[in-house]
């Protein structure tokens, strides 16, 4: 039976338990536990400093001169770290830059563009909402057919049910790796095995998984991956996403949003474009170097700790979260709608109940914070260097407490 006092004995033999210090507001007495990380990751204290050091020395002092001294390579530089540290993917495949709204259209058009003749796209009905309106669109302006996978809402995609609707006419398959709903671990090496036998590409959303789950893009022949940088890799509210793009495949590809950083000769300023070789060409407007300041201290973190205790941290925490929930009375019909299977789930546990709402609603005044996802689902955002056992045990005893009033 999960208690207050297991949650201090995994506390007192986590390996990671200090880094929490590292954060700012892991002391905040207002909030008692803070379980949204798998949307927004608290800051740490060295991006703190690092933000006001850049505002009066990098940009206030340097001026201009930054570009050449290095803010124009930082997208290239700071994705080569971001592959090497969390995507297992080697240097030159990954870029910084956009929302990950506007690089999953480029990619996604410049997917099925690389595939003339074939005219569907696959994707499953739980996948993120921007995944889903984002090929919406596309299709009817390049008229193309969309095949739904109706996925389960408590788990994912199967390679069954990926089998059933790839074919001769699919150019693109676009799934998430973790679910943002359940937290359902997809098996990438699979369904992209099963992708490429039929002449498609895949384009993998990794936004709820990278810096929680190890990835291995180059190992499992990911064609295309993009990401945020706000969740577990901390980069703050807005910060800028990231694409992959497998080294064959980059030239083959032609993005539709053909800005001046992506040109081969950028201040050349001349009256045609031609795309740059390799990820630079993936890149359009001028980047955000701001919103990749903090960014860049969570990476050195990552990278001083190592992916596979972060996994193991991350596997207790939803072990202990599932063992709390599964104590509760069968009558407050609380159900778990993520897998039971440490293997099968992301860095998030997410449990369903009615009422969950207003809970949640309820919770955040408390200095509780879980978050919402409709119609039902509570989830339990647990980031592995932020989030102590114990934070999350007063978490699940303020949703308790809550369920008792009913």
């Amino acid at each position: 039976m999960a208690s207050l006092v297991e949650a201090e004995e995994l506390d007192a033999r986590d390996p990671l338990a200090s880094r929490r210090e590292l954060f700012i507001g892991s002391d905040d007495p207002s909030v008692s536990a803070y379980l949204d990380g798998n949307s927004l990751g608290r800051p740490l204290r060295a991006s703190a400093a690092r933000l006001a050091s850049f505002a009066s020395d990098a940009w206030g002092s340097r001026l201009i001169r930054g570009w050449d001294e290095e803010w124009f390579d930082l997208p290239l530089s700071l994705g080569d770290r971001i592959g090497a540290i969390t995507l297992g993917a080697a240097a030159g495949q990954v870029a910084v830059g956009d929302s990950t709204t506007v690089l999953l259209y480029k990619l996604i058009r410049a997917a099925v563009d690389a595939r003339p003749g074939r005219t569907e796209i696959v994707v499953d009905t739980d996948n993120f909402p921007t995944d889903r309106y984002l090929v919406e669109g596309i299709a009817a302006e390049r008229g193309l057919e969309l095949r739904w996978i109706e996925s389960d809402t408590r788990g994912g995609v199967s390679p069954a049910e990926l089998e059933a609707v790839v074919g001769a006419k699919t150019a693109l398959v676009l799934l998430s790796h973790v679910a943002y709903r359940s937290g359902f671990l997809a098996d990438v090496p699979a369904l992209t095995a099963i992708a490429h036998d039929s002449g498609a590409l895949v384009l993998w959303d990794v936004c709820h998984s990278v810096a929680s789950v190890p990835i291995e893009l180059d190992e499992w022949g990911v064609d295309i991956a993009v990401g945020c940088t706000y969740k577990y890799l901390n980069g703050g509210p807005g910060s800028p996403a990231f694409v992959y793009v497998r080294r064959d495949l980059q030239n083959q590809l032609s993005q539709p949003i053909q800005g001046w950083m992506g040109h081969a000769a950028p201040f050349d300023m001349g009256p045609g474009y031609s795309p740059a070789p390799g990820m630079r060409r993936f890149l359009s407007g001028t980047p955000s170097i701001v919103g990749m300041q903090a960014l860049r201290d969570m990476v050195d973190l990552i990278a001083e700790v190592g992916m596979e205790a972060i996994r193991a941290k991350s596997e207790t925490l939803t072990r202990f979260a599932v063992e709390a929930v599964d104590d509760w009375p069968a009558s407050w019909a609380v159900e778990l709608a993520t897998p039971r299977e440490a293997e099968r789930r992301g860095s998030h546990v997410t449990i369903e109940h009615p009422a969950f709402k207003q809970i949640t609603a309820e919770l955040w005044r408390r200095g509780v914070i879980p978050d919402f996802r409709a119609p039902h689902g509570m989830r339990l955002g647990l980031s592995p260097l932020s989030t102590s056992h114990v934070e999350l045990w007063n978490g699940l005893e303020a949703v308790r407490e809550q369920l008792v009033r009913l």
